[in-house]
């Protein structure tokens, strides 16, 4: 895990002095060199190493004693190949419906699970660059300097090794100060193994059948070449120089995809990267990330828990850029073990592509989360062509385990061919368009993808006796595992909720456009829904009708709708507040031992939507303790073997990550049903917190100050004309407005702006209390 340091200490200079301020300067907005990941050498596993990358390519920088290793990635490295169960004729869900019918376990699970047991369709490994240094070096300790994110070795004799993926070419340099490394190759996946084979490798790189990689040198240039699966190839080029009292090497994947001649195209772009040199690259590439930090920024008086946000921010623009493939399971760093990645470095739909992406709106890093939108919307027609082949609908489906280029991998049926996840799917869209409020992404984008997953799922739906809609086949993810009475009553909790919230958004998304007739369709879709299932006598939200949660569960499946959806809140009816509370009092009476690392930073957002700010920092506190490898990944498992979980296995996935920064954020700020509520789930333990920028419902930019417990200064700027709605949870102190025509109506505080206008509030100081 990332060390603690002996005392909490303030990381951004003048809070106080600042908490009355309208404006922060830009310089405060880069991430404070003490948030910098710093690790002591030696570094002896890829899944411990320093992470770097352009969204394209990824990084992994690590070694001991003088061997610097640098394993490689590129995001759309994938063998693609199908297995056979999926393109037969009888591979559809009306075949499932009659294997579940006939309670065949076996077939079900022959036909549609193992599949997925298959080494292929998967994320593929890039290979390494490795070098061994001049004896009069060895590696002391490693840094990523987040500002710059740039990757740094300390030598040991008061030299640092750099290396960055540059954000201005497809193409990575490292420059070794001192005497030339004693020799340096690349190595090939599967070849020269190093480090622990992850738990959830489902095979080696060797299992895929490929032949020997193809070496090649000429001068001071090598490379080799993967010939993978369906006349895919990859090429790894890496080039060294000396340039004055360094080396200098370039290293870039090029593929099949981007030429004929991949080693050529490599050769090419290394030969432009030397020749621009170190530092003239280095520039654009500081100059981008001074860009991105520039989006917002975020403080709390916990050092490690603001390490970690700031690092997580980091992976997105490390691992998600426009132009280049979303991240999967573990973004740009495949494993590096001679084995296949975790669950195969897929994209799983059922909480971890959704869950990765669930904090970029209020961040404001609309790029980073367009790449995953305009990736979901490229593959638009092959979503169609999955509707048709297995659910016999029209519109589009997606499948919830699939690979890069959206078909299906397989696995628990229940949850890997479910329709349902595409409606958490769509809810990204719709709330893209609420942060924006971008009507050419509404009417171009969010709109259209969403409704052709709408009209599937409609279509799917038939009434019950009672008039009910309902799906012929219904499930909770993972509950009951692979089992037959993982099936459950339709339309569970999960599915009501999917499904709830993308109609909703699809009704709300017509209104916008002047499509009235559509959105009254989409209306009366969402009523046909009916109600959720809620125990009448414990008004705890059930798995299903007919069936509670009965014990500890990973996967928060049947409480989606508390969040991330939000359709039961506390600004609901006091039945509705009184299932909240009775909901996560049961959660909380099951334990946690069948969960994972993303249930802690998961809960933790969910208990601060809920207003519960001691139990979301709690749950984070515990996921920041035991559910993270010392370079900040996400491991599913309890990794101090503490109790916590009875999962203590390694695998490393990126969901749990994001869901820990959206945590952060749902402490400090939440928008949703209109209203902008700043620090409505602060600990007692912070006295102190500030964020500048971060984004709300509506296209608004929200900053304030938090000292002694209290707000002491907010300001909200709208990017668009309309009514700005602030709650009224300041603790009886009245604010002092920037403007006159502030008016207080009901819970909250109301004033029209207009674009480009902004207000601001400023408190009297409170009594010092606490800590």
């Amino acid at each position: 895990m990332i060390k603690h340091f002996s005392a909490v200490i303030l990381l951004f200079v003048g809070i106080a002095a600042c908490a009355a301020a309208a404006d922060t300067p830009a310089t405060a907005f880069l991430p404070a060199e003490s948030l910098n990941l710093k690790l002591a050498a030696p570094i002896d596993t890829w899944d411990e190493a320093i992470p770097l990358g352009n969204g394209l390519l990824g990084g992994l920088l690590w070694g001991r004693d003088d061997t610097i290793r640098l394993s490689l990635d590129r995001g759309d490295l994938w063998d693609l190949r199908v297995q056979d169960e999926f393109l037969k004729e009888d591979c559809t869900w009306k075949t499932m419906q009659q294997l579940v019918a006939a309670k065949n376990q076996a077939e079900l699970a022959r036909r549609f699970d193992a599949p997925y047991n298959a080494p292929w369709p998967t994320k593929l490994p890039g290979g390494r660059l490795e070098l061994s240094l001049d004896p009069s070096q060895h590696v002391t300790s490693f840094t990523l300097d987040l500002t710059h994110a740039v990757g740094r070795a300390a030598l040991g004799n008061g030299q640092q090794l750099e290396t960055f993926f540059s954000a201005a070419a497809p193409v990575a340099l490292m420059r070794i100060p001192g005497p030339a490394p004693k020799q340096w190759k690349l190595i090939a996946p599967g070849a020269g193994k190093t480090g622990h084979l992850g738990d959830q490798s489902q095979a080696t790189v060797r299992a895929l059948g490929y032949p020997e990689a193809k070496v090649g040198a000429d001068g001071n240039t090598k490379w080799f070449v993967v010939e993978a699966a369906k006349g895919f190839r990859y090429a790894v080029v890496a080039s060294a120089g000396r340039v004055g009292d360094a080396t200098l090497l370039a290293v870039t994947i090029t593929t099949s995809n981007d030429s004929q001649d991949a080693v050529a195209l490599g050769r090419k772009r290394l030969a432009a990267a030397l020749r621009s040199g170190f530092a003239n690259l280095l520039a654009p590439h500081e100059a981008w990330w001074r860009e991105f930090w520039r989006k917002s920024r975020v403080e709390v008086p916990d050092l490690n828990h603001l390490r970690q946000y700031y690092l997580v921010q980091y992976f997105y623009g490390a691992a998600s850029r426009l132009g280049a493939p979303p991240m999967p399971l573990q973004g740009v760093w495949t494993a590096d073990d001679g084995g296949l990645p975790p669950w195969k470095g897929d994209y799983h739909h059922d909480l971890n592509t959704q869950m990765t992406y669930v904090a970029y709106q209020t961040a404001g890093r609309f790029d980073e989360g367009r790449c995953f939108l305009d990736f979901l919307w490229n593959l638009l027609p092959e979503f169609r062509r999955f509707a048709r082949k297995f659910y016999d609908a029209p519109g589009a489906a997606v499948p919830g385990v699939m690979s890069l280029d959206g078909k299906p991998l397989g696995g628990w049926a229940m949850y890997s061919l479910s329709p349902t996840n595409a409606g958490w799917l769509g809810y990204i869209f719709y709330q893209h368009w609420r942060y924006t409020r971008d009507e050419a992404f509404l009417r171009n984008r969010a709109y259209p993808w969403c409704a052709e997953i709408g009209q599937c799922l409609k279509s799917l739906l038939k009434p019950d006796a009672g008039g009910i809609l309902r799906l012929p086949l219904s499930s909770s993810p993972e509950i009951h595992n692979n089992a037959l009475d993982a099936w459950l009553k339709p339309n569970s909790n999960y599915d009501h909720a999917c499904m709830a919230a993308l109609f909703g958004g699809l009704a709300e998304m017509a209104d916008a456009l002047g499509k009235n007739e559509e959105a009254a369709t989409w209306r009366a879709t969402l009523a046909g829904l009916g109600t959720r299932a809620v125990d009448p006598q414990t008004h705890r939200l059930m798995l299903a009708a007919g069936e509670n949660l009965a014990e500890s569960h990973r996967h928060l499946s049947n409480v989606i709708s508390i969040y991330p959806f939000g359709l039961l809140n506390i600004d609901g009816s006091d039945r509705d507040r009184a299932v909240i509370t009775a909901t996560c009092k049961r959660w909380d009476e099951l334990g946690t031992q069948a969960w994972c690392g993303y249930s802690f930073s998961w809960m933790a957002c969910l208990r601060a939507r809920t207003g519960d700010a001691e139990a979301a920092l709690h749950n984070l506190d515990i996921f920041q303790k035991a559910f993270i490898l010392r370079n900040g990944f996400h491991a599913n498992g309890d990794q101090l073997k503490a109790g916590y979980s009875s999962f203590t296995y390694r695998p490393f996935t990126l969901e749990g990550n994001f869901l820990a920064s959206q945590a952060v954020h749902e402490m400090l700020l939440q928008s949703w049903g209109g209203v902008v509520r700043v620090f409505p789930a602060v600990s007692a333990r912070w006295s102190r917190a500030a964020f500048d920028d971060l984004r709300a419902e509506g296209g608004y930019r929200v900053s304030a100050r938090r000292e002694n417990h209290v707000t002491m200064w907010l300001k909200v700027a709208a990017s668009h004309e309309g009514p700005v709605k602030i709650r009224d949870n300041f603790s009886g102190r009245q604010p002092t407005w920037s403007r006159l025509g502030v008016e207080k109506i009901g819970d909250n505080w109301q004033v029209c702006l207009k674009a480009g206008e902004a207000i601001e509030a400023r408190f009297p100081a409170a009594a010092r209390h606490g800590p």
